[in-house]
């Protein structure tokens, strides 16, 4: 018999009882119950007589001869429900830890869902035309329990939502209906719960990444299952970096499927109610569920027993509730490995077999994407290794949002004019920035320099001397996005906001593709005071939790400042690289004098006003950014006279610069740079 047929034998086991009711019924009052149902008085004076008890009704079903035959037919449908064509129920049963009576109940519930006719039946009963529907008082005498009580708001039939309550009249018992998912499960279909639609997806697994710790995270959920307890794995990873496809790959371990459960759109006022059909539905499934999104940091109702697996997808430093009938694993997902990220490529991008070798190896070596990045990149189509790197470094772009500003980078190394020295030295962080990846992924560079993989760099130096430029080159060069910290947004006057947004930043920032630069880095980066009041200590406990974040971050970042005095010595021991930016000497500064003007200006310019530039190259003392200043305030001043750009205008737009700093050009000065131009 298959499992459609229980069914069937639940409507006839529950009309074989009404059956026998009936018969108890017509043999109490002498005459047909339709004669007591169609009489208000006669029905009146059945409830009255008080001869319709339990006992006398058990005892009547043992004695009488009349209803021997439907005893026999309901134990041969009693004993197919306990054997093999009542698996379904079993299961049911075992599943919902639901008791016999309960049992009795749900079959009562369900006998009117299958065959519809037995409503008239149950009105019949009830002596009610408008009670077509089961009631507990009506399962009670139906099974045998009297006035027993079989229902109540805390039962496993009302926690798992399987028997719905209505809203009873005054003075009505309250009436009940199976859950239609009930039926479907027991005719062999898995219904999704309309409140479920949306929010939940099968997972399908897949073949994992070589470092992903699948046994490891099945062996800890076994071990809980063995103990008899609920497991909960709360896989810990960046967005994209494949946890649910983990989940999904050690619940095939236990031969289950992972569903994901979105909780983003789940209002606090549903929350209970949803957990509870998200379970049940694996509990009908045989499913593991993978729960994800926004609202990771409700608490667990206890109202019911989830699956003995659950998983939860959570954030690098989400904090998630803990739940008191639950045993949590923590298992942070690894980033994939150099040669991890080569073999999604190359499974994800068909054609990148065809792209040039050292493209490619850039490719993979300098975007630290995830596997879940690697596979949106590729749904795009890349032709090329530098069209996929625009694409990865588009993923990751927003994930900053309002704490940083992502700056534009048009400058090469041709347009960084700095001493010799720093130039060789901002080269050798460049490239330690290209070929640190495979560095780093050695065990024994990693067990020496357990917290070294980050690069961070002090560029210390007078405002205008190319700090910011030199990060803007590196960037560029690197072809990386570089991201402003805002510090207006960082810092706050409230306690623990600083920490909390600077704790967003850096786990934020370590799943991106991007350079860091924190300008004016002396702001944030202060040193410690003596404490002589909370605000002290407070803030002296944002920059030591600042110092464990910075030498904790695995990317890049440059922080620049003008007052090298002012940064707390515990940041530069932690910077191998620092960058001192002197004011430009005299062939420095004609060498930007030069390139300014030759870029703004039209060919023969530059070469009318050589004996210029080398007059303002040799007797004003000013940075690089204040030379460019002077030169597009000059040519704006030419303009306006409709005059060529020469000396006088390119005085103005000096004395323009020096002015703010509170300096002038004398008129003698003014006529020997005249002379020598």
């Amino acid at each position: 018999m298959d499992r459609a047929s229980v069914l069937d034998l639940v409507a006839r086991r529950v009309r074989l009882r009404a059956h026998r009711r009936i018969a108890w019924l017509a043999h109490l009052w002498g005459h047909p119950v339709a004669d007591t149902f169609n009489s208000f008085e006669a029905t009146v004076r059945a409830c009255l007589d008080d001869r319709d008890t339990p006992d006398a009704e058990s005892a009547w079903f043992d004695s009488a001869e009349d209803v021997q035959p439907l005893n026999d037919r309901l134990l041969e449908v009693e004993q197919a429900l306990d054997g093999e064509d009542g698996a379904g129920l079993q299961q049911l049963a075992e599943m919902f830890r639901l008791s016999w009576p309960e049992m009795d109940l749900l079959q009562t519930c369900m006998a009117p869902a299958v065959d519809p006719a037995l409503g008239a039946v149950y009105g019949y009963l009830q002596f009610h035309a408008g009670r077509g529907y089961a009631t507990e008082p009506l399962a009670a005498r139906l099974f045998g329990y009297g006035r027993s009580s079989l229902w109540n708001p805390g039962c496993p039939l009302a926690a798992w939502g399987l028997v719905i309550a209505g809203e009873p009249a005054q003075g009505e018992p309250a009436p009940l209906a199976v859950d239609r998912v009930v039926i479907d499960w027991l005719q062999g279909e898995l219904r999704m719960d309309e409140a479920l639609v949306g929010m939940i997806r099968a997972i399908p697994p897949r073949a994992p990444l070589e470092n992903w710790p699948v046994d490891e995270a099945a062996r800890l959920a076994r071990r809980g299952i063995d103990q008899g307890s609920l497991v909960r794995l709360l896989l810990v990873g960046p967005p994209s970096s494949g946890r649910r496809t983990f989940a999904a790959d050690v619940a095939a371990q236990f031969g289950i499927q992972a569903l994901g459960v979105d909780t983003t759109e789940i209002s606090d006022s549903r929350w209970p109610d949803t957990f509870m059909r998200a379970q049940r539905l694996a509990a009908l499934g045989g499913a593991a569920l993978v729960w994800h999104g926004g609202g990771l940091h409700r608490t667990w109702p206890n109202s019911v027993a989830p699956w003995p697996i659950q998983f939860v997808a959570c954030d690098m430093n989400q904090v998630i509730p803990p739940c008191e009938y639950a045993i949590d694993h923590r298992i942070e997902l690894p980033a994939p490995t150099l040669d991890e990220r080569r073999g999604l490529w190359k499974a994800s991008v068909a054609e990148s077999a065809a792209w040039p070798v050292d493209e490619f190896e850039t490719l993979v070596g300098r975007y630290r994407l995830s596997a879940g990045d690697i596979v949106s990149a590729s749904r795009r189509g890349p032709a090329s290794s530098r069209e996929a790197a625009g694409y990865a470094r588009e993923l990751t772009r927003h994930r900053l949002g309002e704490l940083a500003r992502l700056l534009d980078c048009p400058f090469t190394w041709d347009d960084l004019v700095v001493p010799d020295r720093l130039r060789e030295a901002l080269e050798d962080f460049g490239f330690e920035a290209r070929d640190r990846a495979a560095f780093w992924e050695s065990p024994n560079a990693r067990r020496l320099f357990p917290r070294g993989a980050g690069l961070v760099a002090l560029f210390n130096g007078p405002p205008g001397t190319g700090k910011t430029m030199a990060a803007q080159v590196i960037a560029a060069d690197l072809e990386l996005d570089l991201f402003r910290i805002d510090l207006a947004t960082v810092v706050s006057k409230y306690i623990g906001e600083t920490a909390k947004h600077l704790s967003q930043i850096f786990a934020r920032a370590a799943q991106m593709n991007a350079v860091l630069f924190f300008d004016e880095a002396d702001a944030l980066f202060s040193k410690r005071t003596e404490v002589k009041d909370s605000l002290d200590r407070h803030a002296n406990a944002d920059t030591n939790y600042l110092l464990q974040l910075l030498e904790e971050y695995r990317g890049i970042a440059i922080l620049a400042s003008n007052k090298k005095q002012n940064i707390d010595p515990a940041f530069c021991r932690r910077m191998r690289y620092v960058f001192d930016f002197p004011r430009p000497e005299k062939n420095e500064r004609r060498r930007i004098w030069r390139l300014v003007i030759g870029e703004l200006s039209v060919d023969e310019t530059l070469s009318r006003l050589e004996a210029t530039v080398e007059a303002l190259a040799a007797n004003i003392e000013i940075s690089g950014a204040q030379i460019k200043n002077a030169v597009l305030a000059s040519i704006f001043i030419s303009r306006r006279n409709r005059e060529p750009l020469a000396m006088k205008h390119l005085l103005s737009g000096v004395e323009r610069e020096l002015s703010k700093e509170g300096r002038s050009l004398g008129a003698s000065e003014r006529e020997r740079l005249a002379r020598d131009a």
